[in-house]
Protein backbone atom coordinates (compact mmCIF):
# COMPACT_ATOMS: atom_id res chain seq x y z
CA UNK A 1 0.00 0.00 0.00
CA UNK A 2 1.59 3.39 -1.17
CA UNK A 3 0.22 6.63 0.92
CA UNK A 4 0.93 9.99 -1.13
CA UNK A 5 -1.02 13.52 -0.58
CA UNK A 6 -3.06 13.40 -3.65
CA UNK A 7 -2.11 11.18 -6.76
CA UNK A 8 -3.33 11.62 -10.01
CA UNK A 9 -3.82 8.77 -12.69
CA UNK A 10 -4.67 8.50 -16.72
CA UNK A 11 -4.74 6.04 -19.21
CA UNK A 12 -1.32 6.16 -20.92
CA UNK A 13 1.17 8.83 -21.54
CA UNK A 14 1.90 7.90 -25.02
CA UNK A 15 0.25 10.09 -27.24
CA UNK A 16 0.12 14.17 -26.07
CA UNK A 17 -3.37 15.04 -26.81
CA UNK A 18 -6.27 17.19 -25.24
CA UNK A 19 -6.38 14.73 -22.38
CA UNK A 20 -3.03 14.70 -21.45
CA UNK A 21 -3.18 18.37 -21.52
CA UNK A 22 -5.42 18.20 -18.73
CA UNK A 23 -3.38 16.31 -16.65
CA UNK A 24 -0.40 18.42 -17.03
CA UNK A 25 -2.78 21.47 -15.69
CA UNK A 26 -3.37 19.38 -12.73
CA UNK A 27 0.18 19.05 -12.07
CA UNK A 28 0.89 22.79 -12.56
CA UNK A 29 -2.01 22.80 -9.39
CA UNK A 30 -0.48 20.58 -7.58
CA UNK A 31 3.13 20.17 -8.85
CA UNK A 32 4.74 16.64 -7.11
CA UNK A 33 1.96 15.01 -7.31
CA UNK A 34 2.59 11.16 -8.65
CA UNK A 35 0.91 9.98 -11.77
CA UNK A 36 0.17 6.56 -11.84
CA UNK A 37 -0.57 5.30 -16.01
CA UNK A 38 0.13 1.85 -17.80
CA UNK A 39 2.91 3.11 -19.98
CA UNK A 40 4.85 6.36 -21.14
CA UNK A 41 6.85 7.38 -24.25
CA UNK A 42 9.25 9.71 -22.27
CA UNK A 43 10.64 11.22 -25.18
CA UNK A 44 8.02 13.25 -26.11
CA UNK A 45 6.22 14.23 -22.85
CA UNK A 46 4.68 17.45 -21.83
CA UNK A 47 7.68 19.50 -20.30
CA UNK A 48 5.26 19.30 -17.17
CA UNK A 49 5.32 15.29 -16.73
CA UNK A 50 9.41 15.45 -17.54
CA UNK A 51 9.91 16.30 -13.56
CA UNK A 52 7.37 14.55 -12.01
CA UNK A 53 7.01 10.83 -10.38
CA UNK A 54 5.50 9.11 -13.10
CA UNK A 55 4.56 5.03 -11.72
CA UNK A 56 4.08 2.89 -14.80
CA UNK A 57 3.02 -0.80 -14.93
CA UNK A 58 4.19 -4.04 -16.27
CA UNK A 59 2.73 -2.88 -19.38
CA UNK A 60 5.57 -0.38 -20.47
CA UNK A 61 7.94 -3.28 -20.93
CA UNK A 62 5.35 -5.16 -23.67
CA UNK A 63 7.00 -5.34 -27.29
CA UNK A 64 5.33 -2.59 -29.49
CA UNK A 65 3.55 -0.83 -26.65
CA UNK A 66 4.21 3.12 -28.10
CA UNK A 67 2.88 1.69 -31.51
CA UNK A 68 0.08 -0.63 -30.79
CA UNK A 69 -0.82 0.40 -27.50
CA UNK A 70 -4.72 0.75 -28.19
CA UNK A 71 -4.21 -2.78 -29.51
CA UNK A 72 -3.51 -4.19 -26.34
CA UNK A 73 -6.98 -2.94 -24.58
CA UNK A 74 -7.60 -6.18 -22.55
CA UNK A 75 -4.72 -5.89 -20.63
CA UNK A 76 -5.55 -2.43 -19.09
CA UNK A 77 -7.57 -3.30 -16.50
CA UNK A 78 -5.57 -5.52 -15.04
CA UNK A 79 -2.41 -3.82 -15.21
CA UNK A 80 -4.29 -0.92 -13.15
CA UNK A 81 -5.11 -2.85 -10.47
CA UNK A 82 -1.36 -4.46 -10.61
CA UNK A 83 -0.50 -1.03 -8.91
CA UNK A 84 -2.21 -2.33 -5.45
CA UNK A 85 -4.51 -0.55 -3.27
CA UNK A 86 -3.13 3.25 -3.01
CA UNK A 87 -3.59 5.15 -0.35
CA UNK A 88 -4.23 9.10 -0.15
CA UNK A 89 -6.16 12.06 0.90
CA UNK A 90 -7.17 12.61 -2.64
CA UNK A 91 -6.84 10.46 -5.63
CA UNK A 92 -8.08 12.14 -9.13
CA UNK A 93 -8.15 10.12 -12.00
CA UNK A 94 -8.23 11.09 -15.70
CA UNK A 95 -10.05 8.55 -17.93
CA UNK A 96 -11.17 7.70 -21.16
CA UNK A 97 -10.40 4.13 -20.93
CA UNK A 98 -9.59 1.93 -17.96
CA UNK A 99 -7.18 4.28 -15.69
CA UNK A 100 -10.76 4.22 -13.47
CA UNK A 101 -9.59 0.88 -12.66
CA UNK A 102 -7.25 2.27 -10.43
CA UNK A 103 -7.97 1.14 -6.80
CA UNK A 104 -8.10 3.29 -3.21
CA UNK A 105 -8.87 3.11 0.18
CA UNK A 106 -12.15 3.84 1.42
CA UNK A 107 -10.50 6.60 3.56
CA UNK A 108 -9.44 8.22 -0.19
CA UNK A 109 -11.79 11.02 -1.42
CA UNK A 110 -11.93 9.88 -5.09
CA UNK A 111 -12.55 11.86 -8.39
CA UNK A 112 -12.84 10.41 -11.81
CA UNK A 113 -12.36 12.61 -14.54
CA UNK A 114 -14.29 11.34 -17.42
CA UNK A 115 -13.06 12.31 -20.81
CA UNK A 116 -15.33 9.84 -22.25
CA UNK A 117 -17.19 6.78 -21.26
CA UNK A 118 -15.01 3.90 -22.65
CA UNK A 119 -15.37 4.70 -26.38
CA UNK A 120 -14.75 0.95 -27.97
CA UNK A 121 -17.11 -0.33 -25.36
CA UNK A 122 -20.37 2.08 -25.69
CA UNK A 123 -19.75 3.44 -28.82
CA UNK A 124 -17.74 0.20 -30.92
CA UNK A 125 -20.15 1.21 -34.19
CA UNK A 126 -18.65 4.49 -34.28
CA UNK A 127 -15.19 4.12 -33.41
CA UNK A 128 -13.78 0.57 -33.47
CA UNK A 129 -14.21 -0.03 -37.06
CA UNK A 130 -13.04 3.51 -37.88
CA UNK A 131 -9.89 3.87 -35.44
CA UNK A 132 -8.14 0.23 -35.69
CA UNK A 133 -9.64 -1.04 -39.81
CA UNK A 134 -8.73 -4.73 -38.54
CA UNK A 135 -11.53 -7.30 -39.17
CA UNK A 136 -9.81 -9.52 -36.23
CA UNK A 137 -9.15 -6.77 -33.63
CA UNK A 138 -12.55 -5.76 -34.15
CA UNK A 139 -14.14 -9.34 -33.65
CA UNK A 140 -12.00 -9.10 -30.33
CA UNK A 141 -13.80 -7.07 -29.27
CA UNK A 142 -16.97 -7.74 -29.54
CA UNK A 143 -15.99 -11.09 -27.97
CA UNK A 144 -14.50 -9.45 -24.88
CA UNK A 145 -16.94 -6.18 -24.50
CA UNK A 146 -19.44 -7.94 -22.05
CA UNK A 147 -17.23 -8.77 -19.31
CA UNK A 148 -14.84 -5.49 -20.18
CA UNK A 149 -18.36 -3.46 -20.23
CA UNK A 150 -19.40 -4.95 -16.93
CA UNK A 151 -15.31 -4.26 -15.47
CA UNK A 152 -15.50 -0.63 -16.61
CA UNK A 153 -18.95 0.31 -15.43
CA UNK A 154 -17.85 -1.33 -11.53
CA UNK A 155 -14.56 0.86 -12.03
CA UNK A 156 -16.67 3.57 -12.32
CA UNK A 157 -19.12 3.60 -9.87
CA UNK A 158 -16.39 2.58 -7.11
CA UNK A 159 -15.50 6.80 -7.25
CA UNK A 160 -17.15 8.81 -4.93
CA UNK A 161 -17.18 11.65 -7.35
CA UNK A 162 -17.57 11.28 -11.21
CA UNK A 163 -16.93 14.75 -13.36
CA UNK A 164 -17.84 14.74 -17.12
CA UNK A 165 -15.86 17.36 -19.04
CA UNK A 166 -19.01 18.62 -21.11
CA UNK A 167 -22.94 18.36 -21.09
CA UNK A 168 -22.15 15.48 -23.93
CA UNK A 169 -20.46 13.01 -21.57
CA UNK A 170 -22.65 13.88 -18.44
CA UNK A 171 -25.47 12.65 -20.27
CA UNK A 172 -23.14 9.36 -21.66
CA UNK A 173 -22.40 9.26 -18.28
CA UNK A 174 -25.84 8.66 -16.92
CA UNK A 175 -26.61 6.39 -19.86
CA UNK A 176 -23.55 3.88 -19.59
CA UNK A 177 -22.62 4.25 -15.84
CA UNK A 178 -25.99 5.06 -14.15
CA UNK A 179 -23.94 7.70 -12.21
CA UNK A 180 -25.08 11.69 -12.10
CA UNK A 181 -21.77 13.61 -12.55
CA UNK A 182 -20.51 17.15 -12.18
CA UNK A 183 -19.46 19.12 -15.33
CA UNK A 184 -15.60 20.97 -15.48
CA UNK A 185 -14.77 21.95 -18.36
CA UNK A 186 -10.75 21.06 -19.59
CA UNK A 187 -8.79 23.72 -19.16
CA UNK A 188 -7.53 25.35 -22.31
CA UNK A 189 -4.11 27.85 -22.39
CA UNK A 190 -5.96 30.60 -23.65
CA UNK A 191 -3.44 33.27 -22.29
CA UNK A 192 -0.62 31.89 -25.38
CA UNK A 193 -3.33 33.11 -27.76
CA UNK A 194 -3.70 36.62 -28.99
CA UNK A 195 -6.19 38.13 -30.98
CA UNK A 196 -5.15 38.49 -34.30
CA UNK A 197 -6.88 40.60 -37.03
CA UNK A 198 -4.92 39.30 -39.77
CA UNK A 199 -6.48 36.63 -42.48
CA UNK A 200 -4.19 35.16 -44.87
CA UNK A 201 -7.38 33.27 -46.49
CA UNK A 202 -6.99 30.01 -45.70
CA UNK A 203 -9.28 27.69 -43.18
CA UNK A 204 -7.45 25.60 -41.01
CA UNK A 205 -8.30 21.92 -39.42
CA UNK A 206 -6.04 20.87 -36.55
CA UNK A 207 -6.78 17.22 -36.26
CA UNK A 208 -5.29 13.53 -35.88
CA UNK A 209 -5.65 12.00 -39.63
CA UNK A 210 -8.42 9.09 -38.69
CA UNK A 211 -11.66 8.44 -40.13
CA UNK A 212 -14.09 9.09 -37.28
CA UNK A 213 -12.85 12.96 -37.51
CA UNK A 214 -14.57 13.15 -40.42
CA UNK A 215 -11.92 15.35 -42.27
CA UNK A 216 -13.00 14.41 -45.78
CA UNK A 217 -16.11 16.84 -45.01
CA UNK A 218 -13.45 19.72 -45.06
CA UNK A 219 -11.41 18.83 -48.24
CA UNK A 220 -14.39 18.04 -49.96
CA UNK A 221 -15.78 21.43 -49.59
CA UNK A 222 -12.34 23.66 -50.17
CA UNK A 223 -12.22 21.37 -53.15
CA UNK A 224 -15.91 22.24 -53.83
CA UNK A 225 -15.27 26.01 -53.60
CA UNK A 226 -11.44 26.14 -54.46
CA UNK A 227 -10.70 27.24 -51.01
CA UNK A 228 -6.96 27.11 -49.59
CA UNK A 229 -7.03 24.38 -46.39
CA UNK A 230 -4.02 23.65 -44.38
CA UNK A 231 -4.45 20.65 -42.95
CA UNK A 232 -2.03 19.94 -39.56
CA UNK A 233 -1.54 16.65 -37.97
CA UNK A 234 -1.08 12.65 -38.80
CA UNK A 235 -2.80 9.99 -38.87
CA UNK A 236 -3.60 6.32 -39.92
CA UNK A 237 -5.91 7.97 -42.71
CA UNK A 238 -3.37 10.24 -43.92
CA UNK A 239 -2.92 8.54 -47.21
CA UNK A 240 -6.76 8.02 -48.10
CA UNK A 241 -7.05 11.67 -47.33
CA UNK A 242 -4.18 12.93 -49.59
CA UNK A 243 -5.83 10.94 -52.13
CA UNK A 244 -8.92 12.81 -52.12
CA UNK A 245 -7.18 16.39 -51.93
CA UNK A 246 -7.06 18.57 -54.16
CA UNK A 247 -4.40 21.35 -55.32
CA UNK A 248 -5.56 23.84 -52.39
CA UNK A 249 -5.47 21.38 -49.60
CA UNK A 250 -2.33 21.02 -48.14
CA UNK A 251 -0.69 18.67 -45.11
CA UNK A 252 1.24 20.09 -42.96
CA UNK A 253 1.96 16.66 -40.23
CA UNK A 254 3.07 17.33 -37.01
CA UNK A 255 4.73 20.60 -36.50
CA UNK A 256 5.76 22.47 -33.39
CA UNK A 257 3.11 24.42 -31.27
CA UNK A 258 4.30 27.60 -32.30
CA UNK A 259 3.60 27.19 -35.84
CA UNK A 260 0.16 25.81 -34.92
CA UNK A 261 -0.27 29.32 -33.03
CA UNK A 262 0.58 31.31 -35.95
CA UNK A 263 -1.58 29.53 -38.19
CA UNK A 264 -4.40 29.79 -35.49
CA UNK A 265 -3.49 33.78 -35.66
CA UNK A 266 -3.56 33.94 -39.31
CA UNK A 267 -6.17 31.67 -40.82
CA UNK A 268 -9.74 32.78 -41.50
CA UNK A 269 -11.36 30.36 -39.95
CA UNK A 270 -10.79 26.76 -37.77
CA UNK A 271 -13.22 23.87 -38.98
CA UNK A 272 -14.13 21.64 -36.90
CA UNK A 273 -15.60 18.48 -39.12
CA UNK A 274 -16.63 16.04 -36.99
CA UNK A 275 -18.30 15.12 -33.81
CA UNK A 276 -16.23 15.23 -30.04
CA UNK A 277 -16.50 14.63 -27.20
CA UNK A 278 -15.46 18.71 -26.14
CA UNK A 279 -12.94 19.55 -28.69
CA UNK A 280 -9.78 21.94 -27.37
CA UNK A 281 -8.88 22.95 -30.59
CA UNK A 282 -11.89 25.20 -31.65
CA UNK A 283 -11.48 26.97 -28.32
CA UNK A 284 -8.12 27.74 -29.13
CA UNK A 285 -9.21 29.42 -32.34
CA UNK A 286 -11.54 31.34 -30.62
CA UNK A 287 -8.56 32.55 -28.15
CA UNK A 288 -7.30 33.96 -31.59
CA UNK A 289 -10.64 35.93 -32.61
CA UNK A 290 -11.01 33.45 -35.35
CA UNK A 291 -14.56 31.79 -36.17
CA UNK A 292 -14.95 28.05 -35.72
CA UNK A 293 -17.14 26.21 -38.89
CA UNK A 294 -18.18 23.04 -36.55
CA UNK A 295 -19.94 20.00 -37.29
CA UNK A 296 -23.61 20.27 -35.46
CA UNK A 297 -23.06 17.77 -32.74
CA UNK A 298 -21.32 17.00 -29.02
CA UNK A 299 -19.21 19.58 -27.86
CA UNK A 300 -18.98 22.12 -30.21
CA UNK A 301 -22.72 22.58 -29.29
CA UNK A 302 -20.94 24.17 -25.68
CA UNK A 303 -18.17 25.79 -27.18
CA UNK A 304 -19.18 27.79 -30.28
CA UNK A 305 -22.21 30.48 -30.12
CA UNK A 306 -24.17 30.30 -34.00
CA UNK A 307 -23.55 33.43 -35.63
CA UNK A 308 -21.45 35.43 -33.26
CA UNK A 309 -17.95 33.19 -32.62
CA UNK A 310 -18.75 30.80 -35.62
CA UNK A 311 -21.11 28.68 -37.83
CA UNK A 312 -22.95 25.19 -37.43
CA UNK A 313 -23.38 23.11 -40.18
CA UNK A 314 -24.66 19.20 -40.26
CA UNK A 315 -24.50 18.16 -44.06
CA UNK A 316 -27.87 17.80 -44.27
CA UNK A 317 -29.55 21.00 -44.12
CA UNK A 318 -26.73 23.32 -43.84
CA UNK A 319 -23.26 21.77 -45.88
CA UNK A 320 -19.95 23.34 -44.93
CA UNK A 321 -19.80 24.98 -48.01
CA UNK A 322 -22.92 26.38 -46.83
CA UNK A 323 -21.06 27.40 -43.65
CA UNK A 324 -17.56 28.22 -45.71
CA UNK A 325 -19.81 31.10 -47.78
CA UNK A 326 -21.77 32.24 -44.63
CA UNK A 327 -18.14 32.94 -42.72
CA UNK A 328 -17.13 34.95 -46.09
CA UNK A 329 -20.20 37.24 -45.67
CA UNK A 330 -19.93 37.95 -41.94
CA UNK A 331 -18.37 40.51 -40.43
CA UNK A 332 -17.25 39.16 -37.35
CA UNK A 333 -16.24 40.62 -33.82
CA UNK A 334 -12.60 39.01 -33.04
CA UNK A 335 -12.67 40.22 -29.35
CA UNK A 336 -16.52 39.16 -28.67
CA UNK A 337 -15.01 35.63 -29.76
CA UNK A 338 -11.97 35.40 -27.50
CA UNK A 339 -14.13 36.70 -24.53
CA UNK A 340 -16.67 33.31 -25.25
CA UNK A 341 -12.83 31.48 -25.28
CA UNK A 342 -12.01 32.69 -21.56
CA UNK A 343 -14.91 30.79 -20.50
CA UNK A 344 -12.74 27.90 -20.86
CA UNK A 345 -9.58 28.78 -19.27
CA UNK A 346 -7.19 26.92 -16.79
CA UNK A 347 -7.59 29.64 -14.18
CA UNK A 348 -11.61 28.79 -14.43
CA UNK A 349 -10.39 24.90 -14.79
CA UNK A 350 -8.34 25.58 -11.37
CA UNK A 351 -11.22 26.98 -9.65
CA UNK A 352 -13.76 24.28 -10.27
CA UNK A 353 -11.82 21.65 -9.64
CA UNK A 354 -10.36 23.04 -6.33
CA UNK A 355 -14.40 23.16 -5.63
CA UNK A 356 -15.13 20.08 -6.58
CA UNK A 357 -11.49 18.41 -4.42
CA UNK A 358 -13.07 20.52 -1.51
CA UNK A 359 -16.56 19.29 -1.64
CA UNK A 360 -14.89 15.48 -1.73
CA UNK A 361 -12.90 15.87 1.31
CA UNK A 362 -15.64 17.17 3.19
CA UNK A 363 -18.10 14.40 2.16
CA UNK A 364 -15.36 11.88 3.14
CA UNK A 365 -14.69 13.28 6.47
CA UNK A 366 -18.14 13.34 7.15
CA UNK A 367 -18.87 9.72 5.72
CA UNK A 368 -16.12 8.45 8.18
CA UNK A 369 -16.87 10.05 11.13
CA UNK A 370 -20.26 8.49 10.81
CA UNK A 371 -18.36 5.40 10.87
CA UNK A 372 -16.03 6.18 13.68
CA UNK A 373 -13.00 6.38 11.20
CA UNK A 374 -10.43 8.98 11.64
CA UNK A 375 -10.01 12.03 9.63
CA UNK A 376 -7.30 11.67 6.96
CA UNK A 377 -4.98 14.99 6.98
CA UNK A 378 -7.08 16.90 3.47
CA UNK A 379 -6.02 19.35 0.72
CA UNK A 380 -9.17 21.30 1.91
CA UNK A 381 -6.92 24.62 2.61
CA UNK A 382 -4.49 24.37 -0.42
CA UNK A 383 -6.79 22.98 -2.74
CA UNK A 384 -9.10 26.32 -2.55
CA UNK A 385 -5.98 28.73 -2.15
Amino acid sequence: MKTEEMVLGHDYLIQMGGAERVVASMLRKWPGSPVYTSAARYETLLPEFRDAAIHTSWMQRLPGIEKHFKKFFALYPAAFRSFGVIDAPVAWVSASTFAKCLRFTPRTASILYCHNPTRFLWQAEDYVDHETRSRSLSTLVNLTSPALRTIDRAAARAYDVIVANSENVRRRIAKCYGRDAELVYPPVDVDRFEVSQKDDGFYLVVSRLVAYKSIQRAIEAANALGRRLVIVGNGPDRNRLLGMAGPTVEFRGHIPDAEVRNLMETCKALIFPGEEDFGITPVEAAACGKPVLAYKAGGALETVIEGETGCFFDQAHVTLVDAMLACEATKWNPDRIRANAERFSEACFHDSIARVVSRALEAKERQLAGKGVAEVPGLAASSAA
